[in-house]
């Protein structure tokens, strides 16, 4: 992947001059659906116009003085919007999860992130909702802030802070005489939960993120952590401030507990039941699945995929995913990248493919799917009018296969190309 210099000048030049750009590819996915022979205006940093060329639309009808990108072979779409990243983090299998929140000082993570932020967007990827910084507090509001004032490149980030956790149930752990630094911060109760919600809220919080359960059952298996009533405060809490709240599940219970309080997505739902799906159905509460940390871990942990036969984790991730379409579950695509390399995103989309969804639908839900469960519908996500600029172009048609979004040949971000063709 290279960065643009002559052409990426020549755009950026373009669009400040607010001269449209007509973008004419092979066909276009508009986020539900995919037209041959449409083409795209962008005028300044947002789309002026999505529809068909040719004797519908001559070319004399155009914009006076636009400028006119053929783009031969390829699908012009949305640009992707990931819903669970950790641009602080970085593969486990370089360094694990303990040791980056323990030793790496926080300029180290921050300077590993500006480099994840940039192949997450050469990769694709315009939006990602990044689900807390272990351990590097409120970084990613710095990192954010850096992406939209234009001093680093990366996507426009939606960030969660250091998320909350129960006392007693997060990591790094060790010795119980000594109190470590954790990946997450620790409250309990009204009054703490309360101030906590509203503290990260004030330090630059886009959503509150909050452990439903962790791994801190006696055998290390994933049990609840708050109570019901305490996770309705923090909904309620966050909701005052006009933050959705998103919630780390991985059992039945905590899912449970966590939808009828009222969060907006689900996060793993690797114990998720049938009954636990269709309450999640009923209330509308998305599932990012995660399937690609889970892929990930395991390979980490010796399995030569391809080769051994499915890990019981694999395997019970494969028919948790498949419970939840069923259910009618809205799915987002969120892979927990950082686990496993950054700008490697499509690897979950894959695996939804490959896990029961329709490549069509996988595309839906990283596009407008993610646009609408994120409330980000009314800027981006979609091909029409009035919307964000922020676009790119694959070879091939990804409805029909999904693996052609890793043959990204444009990126466009509010309007100025952050990768030619």
């Amino acid at each position: 992947m290279r960065s643009l210099v002559p052409l990426g000048l020549v755009f950026a030049s373009i669009a400040s001059a607010q001269t449209p750009v007509v973008l004419r590819p092979a066909r276009v996915f508009d986020g539900q659906t995919v037209h041959p022979g449409w083409e795209v205006v962008v005028r300044g940093s947002h789309i002026e116009r999505v529809g068909a060329v040719g004797a519908a639309r001559p070319a004399a009808a155009r914009p006076a003085g636009a400028r006119v990108v053929e783009l031969p072979g390829m699908t012009l779409l949305p640009g992707l919007i990931e819903g669970h990243s950790h641009l602080l983090l970085h593969p486990y299998d370089e360094t694990p999860w303990t040791d980056q929140v323990l030793h790496e000082p926080l300029a180290l993570h921050v300077a590993r992130a500006t480099v994840a932020a940039r192949a997450t967007l050469l990769a694709g990827v315009t939006t990602t909702r990044d689900l807390g910084t272990e351990g590097a507090g409120y970084a990613d509001v710095g990192l954010r802030d850096a992406i939209a004032q234009g001093i680093i490149p990366g996507p426009r980030m939606l960030v969660t802070t250091r998320a909350i956790v129960a006392t007693g149930s997060y990591g790094p752990t060790g010795a119980p005489e000594w109190s470590l630094p954790l990946g997450a911060e620790a409250a309990d109760g009204v009054d703490a939960l309360t101030r906590v919600v509203r503290d990260q809220a004030g330090r630059g919080a886009d959503w509150i993120k909050v452990y439903a359960d962790y791994r801190w059952g006696p055998a290390g298996e994933a049990r609840p952590t708050f109570t019901e009533d305490e996770l309705r405060l923090i909904v309620a809490v966050a909701g005052s401030s006009g933050r959705p709240v998103v919630a780390h599940a991985a059992s039945a219970e905590g899912m449970r507990r966590a939808t009828l309080a009222g969060v907006r997505t689900i996060e793993h739902g690797d114990g998720g039941t049938a009954e636990v799906f269709q309450l999640m159905a009923a209330h509308r509460v998305a599932l990012c699945s995660t399937l690609g940390a889970t892929d990930a871990t395991a390979q980490y942990a010796g399995w030569r995929k391809g080769v051994d036969s499915e890990p019981a984790r694999v395997e019970a991730k494969r028919t948790m995913f498949r419970l939840a379409l069923e259910a009618g579950v809205p799915m987002c695509f969120g892979g927990d990248v950082g686990v496993y390399p950054h700008g490697d995103n499509v690897r979950e989309l894959e695996l939804m493919v490959e896990y029961g969804m329709s490549a069509h639908d996988a595309l839906v839900a990283a596009t407008s799917g993610n646009a609408t469960i994120l409330g980000l519908d009314d800027s981006r996500g979609a091909l029409r009018a009035g919307l964000l600029a922020d676009l790119i172009a694959v070879d091939g048609d990804p409805t029909a296969d999904i693996s052609a979004l890793r043959n990204i040949r444009l990126v466009m971000l509010g309007g100025l190309v952050v990768r030619e063709p």
